[in-house]
């Protein structure tokens, strides 16, 4: 399905990673301008599928409400990645199928995330209600029979399930959607189901786990829950649609792997340490929700058995204190768990850098690309 085209390109009055490439030749006005598309398109296409379900039932276009909220969020990191995948491999500026790219990656993100926060009792995310918490809320508020939190769960599920098949049915609507880049977007979603499981099974099997393989544990599930459909993918897959051949393809990857890997192990200290007010997520959460991150194995390998003891005692308590919380905290920080991540995140981030430096790739799009990194790495939220 080919999605309407806008009718007019205003300035985007969104921040975030378009300031990261303020100053990069003409890149800040083009992202700008992308941003503004894609925003467009994803209304666009968003108030077409409201109105077909509207057609089912009035009650049935607050599944499309509750993604439209989703996806009005957020950075946009995988679809500018996509864009300058695109435009590395000689995609023209603002072209309709990498807008159309974008939007699909966007909403198979507000996907995953609807059902991430199912999995993960995540009351919150980017500081609203998560799409089951809302229609638990609806539930309440209009006074409906049966269990509030079921109906929400329930419907997030379907909610998650409709996201994902809109997200196909943009994709499928790319002319240049086939061969290499329709293997990369299938990829892509086979792949972060796996790794969802994953982290699912650590959460209940990593206990009793050799705990020193927790790290790499760890490191496979961020991988390939995260790393490579926060950065790897998104990147090949524009330049697989604007033509890219293998050697780019894998200098794409060299650069990106590790640069989502350096996102990932970020979002986990942000997970434990982070300000809500910025997180837009309460303070501990991953502690709360069990999450057995590379910060938790590093922490469990390098405390002492009273500490690794107190920690696989609390991790995962969904009424931890605060006090707990800072305990936690603690000795995540006093055995050099956290500094170890950070060196990690550097690492990777070094990697990153140096395959950037070695694209084959004009100066607007490697600095773009740069900027990104810059902001992935650094981020605070």
């Amino acid at each position: 399905m080919q999605l309407p085209d806008p009718q007019s390109l205003p300035a985007a009055a969104g921040a975030g990673a378009d300031e990261a490439v303020a100053g990069v030749g003409g890149a800040a006005a083009e992202q700008d301008g992308y941003r503004t598309l894609l925003s467009e398109r994803m209304a666009g296409f968003l108030d077409l599928q409201r109105g077909q379900l509207q057609e089912v039932s009035s009650d049935a276009s607050e599944l499309v409400d509750a993604i439209a909220q989703l996806a009005d969020g957020g950075k946009r990191l995988r679809a500018l990645l996509s864009y300058w995948g695109w435009r590395g491999a000689g995609g023209a500026r603002l072209a309709d199928d990498a807008v159309q790219a974008g939007v699909a990656i966007e909403l198979f993100q507000a996907a995953a995330l609807i059902h991430d926060d199912i999995i993960d009792r995540s009351a919150t995310r980017r500081g609203k209600p998560s799409v089951h918490r809302r229609f638990e809320l609806n539930h309440a508020e209009r006074g409906w029979a049966l269990d509030p939190a079921h109906f929400g769960q329930a419907a997030a599920i379907l909610t998650g399930d409709l996201c994902l098949s809109f997200s196909e049915e943009v994709f499928a609507g790319i002319p240049a959607a086939s061969g290499s880049a329709r293997l990369i977007f299938n990829r892509m979603r086979t792949e972060v189901m796996a790794g969802q499981y994953l982290d699912v099974l650590e959460e209940v099997a990593g206990p009793g786990r050799p705990s020193g393989e927790a790290v790499d544990r760890a490191l496979r599930i961020l991988r390939y829950k995260s790393a490579k459909y926060s950065s790897e993918h998104p990147l090949c897959l524009g330049g697989a649609l604007a033509g890219a051949g293998p050697q780019l393809i894998a200098a794409y990857s060299a650069f990106s792997l590790p640069l989502g890997e350096a996102f990932q192990i970020r979002d986990d200290v942000l997970g434990v340490f982070g300000d809500p007010a910025t997180t837009g997520k309460p303070a501990g959460d991953d502690l709360r929700e069990g999450k057995r991150t590379v910060l938790i194995g590093l922490a469990v390998d390098r405390c002492s058995p009273a500490e690794a003891e107190f920690i696989q005692a609390k991790l995962g308590l969904p009424d931890l204190s605060d006090g707990e919380i800072d305990s936690l905290r603690a000795i995540i920080e006093s055995c050099g768990a956290l500094a170890e991540a950070e060196s990690m995140i550097s690492a990777f981030s070094s990697d990153a850098y140096s395959a950037l430096e070695k694209l084959p790739v004009e100066d607007t799009v490697a600095g773009a690309l740069r900027a990104l990194a810059d902001r992935a790495v650094q981020r605070t939220s």
